[in-house]
């Protein structure tokens, strides 16, 4: 058999636990917004590759390799989340916050 704890014992605990909840929320999506960051700069690598082109380069496939990178940056590829997990980690840090 459980005891139940009153209401008042229950309710003097929900404010800290929400803190916690919102600041692991946050740390989160700080966590998935640097590591966003990082990967943008794989996506200016292949854009300077693409601005450097001249005549002679393989223009086509040089975009090609930007978009796939792009797509990996934003979904994450085979591993990690990408912005797609900074977008899931707002969206939970903006709900436990009421908004």
């Amino acid at each position: 058999m459980f005891h139940l704890l009153p209401w008042h014992i229950l309710a003097r605990d929900y404010p800290a636990a929400m803190a916690n909840d919102i600041e692991d929320a946050r740390k989160e999506l700080d966590q998935e917004f640097n590591q966003f960051r990082e990967n943008l700069g794989k996506i200016y690598e292949k854009l300077e590759r693409v601005s450097q082109a001249g005549p002679t380069d393989d223009i086509s496939e040089l975009m090609k390799e930007l978009e796939d990178t792009v797509g990996k940056v934003r979904t994450g590829g085979l591993i990690g989340s990408g912005a797609k997990g900074h977008r899931e980690a707002r969206e939970k840090w903006l709900e436990l916050q009421g908004k």
